[in-house]
Parts: C-alpha cells; sequence; structure tokens
C-alpha cells in the first residue's frame, strides 16, 4: 500500500476528512452552536414569517413548519457533539427539521442561502456582543466620575514626556480618561450602527425571483437598516472590521491608564493603594503588595489587541464576496475580543472604586515641585510688562540657582528672583513678596486655570456634571437597542408559537 491509500486510510475517502474535521469543522460547529444557534432560529421564524405574508407558502404548510420550529431541542443541540454526519449546524438544523415536518419542510430555505443567512446571524451576534461590551463601558464610566467628584481638589503633579511638568488635580487626570472612554463609546454605538443592517434576501448573490420583502425580515429581526446592494450583503466585511478597530483602539486607550495606575503604585510614587482583594503578597517577601489586578488587565487587554489584529489580518486581502476567511474561522476572534473588554471594563472599575489616594504626598511633592514655575513667569508678565519669553528667561535662571543650591521651589526667595532679573532686564522686578508665594502656590495655579478644560474645581465639576448627563443619555440608547431587539425575538416566538400549538 503506497503512501497516498495510507492516508485515505486514515483520513477516510468521503467528506469531511479526519484532520479536516478536527482542525475546522468541529471548532467551527462548537462555537456555531454556543453563539450562532439563537439568531439561526430567529431567522428560520423571521423568513417564515414573511414568507407567509408574502403568498409564497400557505398558512396550512407553516404550521407544520413551525412545529418543526418549536419541536426541535435546542439545548440538546448545544450539548451534542460533532460527529460529521452534517457539515455544519446549518445542515443538522435542516435536517432536524425535515424529519419533524416532512418535505414541506426544505420551503423554508425558498429564496435564500447560507450566504445571507449567515451574514445576518454573524451581525446579530455582534451586536448583542457590542452592546455587552458598551453597557460594561458605561459602568466604568459611572466609577470614574464618583472617583473624580472625590479628587476635585486632589492636587497631583500632571507629567509630560515622563517629567513633572504642571501642577493639575486626580480629577483632572481622571476626566480625561472619561473624556477618551466617551469616544471608544461614541465608536462602538456608530459601529453598532453600521453593524445593525439586514443582509437578508441578498440570498446567495443576486437577491430571487421570488417576491420576499427584504424589508420585512429587517423590521422582524429588529435591524435598523438594509444593505441594499445584495452583492455588498454577502460580501462586505467592513462591519466586521469597524468593530475591531473600535474594541482594539478602547483596548489601547485603557491599556495606557492602566500602566499610569501601575507606576503610581510603586512606593517611589507612593499614588495609589489598589485594595486587598486586588492584589496579592509574594511568596518570599512578606512586604510585599502586588498589584497583580493593574498587571493583569494590562497583559489581557494586550492580547484583546492582538486578536482584533488577527480579525483585520485576515480580511485583508480576501475577495471581495462571500468567503469562509471573514465567516466561522475570524468571528470568534472578534468575540473574544469583545469578552475581553467586557470583563476589563468591570474589573477597572472594581479597582478604581476600591483603591485609595494618597492625598497627603502628591500635595506635599507638588508644593516641593519646579511644577509651579509656569505660573511666576506668567505673573512677571502680568506685574513687569515683561514678554512671556523674557520672563520665561528670568524663571528658567531662578530654576537653575534653586536647583544648585538644594532649595525646593516653595523656598524660592525674591531676592533670588531679583538676583537673576539683574542678570537678564538689568533691574529688580516689582514682583512682591505676597504675590510671589502665590504664584508658586499649587493650590492657586490650580483655581486660576478655569478655562473649558481646565483643573479648576469649578470647571471640574461642571465637567462631571456634563458628563453624568452624556452617560445617561448613551444608557437610554443602550436600554432602547436592547429593548428593540428584544421585543422583536418575542414577536417571533409569539406568532411561531400560535402557529405551531395548534
Amino acid at each position: 500500500m503506497g503512501y497516498r491509500e495510507n492516508l485515505m486510510s486514515s483520513e477516510g475517502t468521503s467528506f469531511p476528512g479526519k484532520t479536516y474535521t478536527e482542525v475546522v469543522l468541529e471548532p467551527a460547529f462548537n462555537e456555531a452552536k454556543e453563539h450562532l444557534l439563537g439568531p439561526m432560529m430567529a431567522i428560520n421564524k423571521a423568513h417564515l414569517i414573511m414568507l407567509v405574508e408574502q403568498g409564497l407558502i400557505t398558512e396550512e404548510d407553516a404550521k407544520q413548519i413551525a412545529k418543526a420550529i418549536l419541536g426541535i431541542n435546542l439545548e440538546d443541540l448545544r450539548s451534542s457533539s460533532y460527529t460529521g454526519q452534517f457539515e455544519d449546524l446549518f445542515f443538522q438544523v435542516e435536517h432536524h427539521m425535515l424529519e419533524l415536518a416532512g418535505d414541506v419542510a426544505g420551503n423554508l430555505h425558498l429564496a435564500r442561502s447560507r450566504n445571507d443567512m449567515g451574514i445576518s446571524i454573524y451581525r446579530m451576534v455582534l451586536r448583542e456582543k457590542l452592546l455587552t461590551t458598551l453597557s460594561s463601558a458605561l459602568y466604568l464610566k459611572e466609577h470614574l466620575l464618583l472617583f473624580a467628584e472625590d479628587h476635585v481638589e486632589t492636587l497631583m503633579i500632571g507629567y509630560t514626556h515622563t517629567q513633572q511638568a504642571q501642577p493639575t488635580t486626580m480629577a483632572h487626570y481622571i476626566m480625561a480618561v472619561v473624556d477618551s472612554l466617551n469616544r471608544d463609546i461614541r465608536r462602538m454605538i456608530a459601529a453598532y450602527n453600521n453593524c445593525n443592517r439586514s443582509s437578508m434576501g441578498a440570498a446567495a448573490l443576486t437577491t430571487s425571483g421570488f417576491a420576499v420583502s427584504r424589508e420585512k425580515m429587517m423590521e422582524l429581526l429588529a435591524f435598523d437598516e438594509l444593505i441594499e446592494n445584495s452583492y455588498d450583503a454577502i460580501g462586505g466585511a467592513d462591519y466586521l472590521g469597524e468593530v475591531a478597530t473600535t474594541i482594539q483602539l478602547s483596548a489601547i486607550n485603557l491599556g495606557r491608564v492602566v500602566q499610569d495606575f501601575l507606576l503610581w503604585c510603586t512606593q517611589e510614587f507612593a499614588v495609589l493603594k489598589v485594595a486587598a482583594p486586588y492584589v496579592q503578597i509574594s511568596s518570599i517577601m512578606p512586604q510585599k503588595r502586588n498589584p497583580v489586578s493593574l498587571e493583569h488587565m494590562r497583559a489581557l487587554l494586550s492580547s484583546c489587541v492582538g486578536n482584533t489584529n488577527t480579525v483585520l489580518t485576515m480580511i485583508h486581502n480576501t475577495p471581495f464576496g462571500d468567503i469562509v476567511d471573514t465567516e466561522d474561522d475570524m468571528q470568534p476572534y472578534a468575540w473574544k475580543s469583545m469578552e475581553i473588554m467586557d470583563k476589563m471594563y468591570r474589573l477597572l472599575a472594581a479597582v478604581i472604586g476600591t483603591m485609595e489616594v494618597n492625598k497627603e504626598a502628591l500635595l506635599e511633592r507638588t508644593k516641593k515641585s519646579f511644577a509651579t514655575i509656569t505660573e511666576l513667569a506668567d505673573t512677571l508678565v502680568r506685574t513687569d510688562d515683561l514678554s512671556f519669553r523674557k520672563a520665561h528667561h528670568i524663571v528658567s535662571g531662578v530654576v537653575k540657582k534653586a536647583i544648585s543650591e538644594g532649595l525646593s521651589a516653595n523656598e524660592i526667595t525674591l531676592p533670588l528672583v531679583n538676583e537673576i532679573a539683574q542678570q537678564v532686564i538689568a533691574r529688580d522686578v516689582t514682583l512682591q513678596e505676597d504675590m510671589l508665594r502665590k504664584a508658586l502656590d499649587p493650590v492657586h495655579f490650580v483655581t486660576i486655570r478655569s478655562l473649558p478644560g481646565g483643573p479648576s474645581p469649578i470647571e471640574m465639576k461642571r465637567m462631571i456634571e456634563d458628563r453624568n448627563k452624556q452617560r445617561a443619555s448613551h444608557l437610554q440608547w443602550l436600554q432602547k437597542a436592547r429593548e428593540k431587539n428584544q421585543h422583536a425575538l418575542e414577536h417571533l416566538d409569539k406568532v411561531i408559537h400560535e402557529w405551531g400549538d395548534v
């Protein structure tokens, strides 16, 4: 027996081959029975209702098919194993319906294809997973806003280029995170809107000669729009790419914040203390409180980016048409990425809601820091009618002199300022001692920065109130989307039960 015969005896001589089953069909079946079965049955119900309304099948036949739909044991299917008897879940469901209703059940596939049906199934799955992720994002936003509200007056040093820059507040930093998250939320809603469009009625590629109603299928399945061009309906994959890029950017944005939090948990920064449920103690060093929750978040968010990259790479250079690269093999990576984001949003909310901030250390560090020095330059512009560049030159010299003498910012004296002023403008400044002290006071620095988006407590409170209103609006959108989807499923069940229980 030659090598070909040996391989055939092991793999089998008919579809599906043993290794093909193991590598492709069985994993796809397992994913499908967990994620796709519900939407598949919803489409069966909707298509049956539409066919009756269009007069393409009789009510009598419809009742027989409805009984078959209701007779399928979905839990048995979800717990079943792939046997190779059927290529995939679709054909297994169809087989059960033919057994229960006879040949008439074959009419349920009138004017539809696994192409338009599969795309609609994927879109229905994605929209639900997007809503779950969006809900968790809004949950995190709620806790970020509560945290910001507690720290409107918590002074800290803001950093640029990883160097101490200017005094700000913890609320100012957190509100920047809130606004970044809000853009992620808006992108998720936009991705949902582009995803929630119906392909049904496109059939394999060119629609059908039967007078089906694509609009009715859109309505019954709670899609917001129709993918009008039937080729685009089965060939376009950018809805999935948009979801992937949206989730990818969300993971990257959150990862940057987690990285900051990890740095702030070090003894050197001593800014944050993660609560006991989210730290682990070293097996050998009893003094350690390892913020492992944040470390896991950082790693998992990176894995999320990897999953979304896989989605985009699998779409890249595929033909513009129905093709499995953009279906069974790819979808689980998108699902996994959204599952990770859902969990990371909820975990970070729990960590933020329970962690402590070392306000005293932050305040003392800010007072001693030269981060306030920008305000001294601004003050010299006001008091001495200097150009900002000239004032900047004087203050730069003051900082260098203070550092050389081992002085902190709050130890700078007026004589020191005048010493440098004499070198730069050949005279003393008119600045008074009380004005110098105020210019170097981080509380004053923050308070007067009340322009829109500045760290002033008054401005922060305004922004927190506004972002809470944004959150309420997004929650309302989320509720309406969920209710629309749920009501559509309930309507399908109601009609099918009315027909099938007769």
